[in-house]
């Protein structure tokens, strides 16, 4: 999948766009096809270094989306699949 990616903490210069490998959904988590998304506050100031991120190989900014449920892992409750 294709991601902007936070490679350097020099404001959205440290990002770059990147084929990273597709995530899979644990148990308790929902895989998300992204059809839109923004950069927010938090976002910015994590591309400054001064907003932790979660803990992740990969740094992919993006609190903010929409997209369609791909898949459901299996403890989750409330979400289902797009038809």
């Amino acid at each position: 999948m294709r991601a902007w990616v936070l490679r350097e903490n020099f404001g959205p210069g440290g990002l770059s766009l990147e084929q990273i490998p597709s995530p899979r959904p644990g148990r308790a988590e929902i895989l998300i096809q992204v059809k839109a998304s923004a950069l927010n506050r938090a976002d910015l100031l994590q591309t400054h270094g001064h907003y932790p991120a979660p803990k992740s190989d990969i740094e992919v900014p993006g609190l903010e989306f929409a997209g369609e449920v791909l898949e459901v892992g299996a403890e989750v409750r409330g979400f289902a699949v797009a038809k």
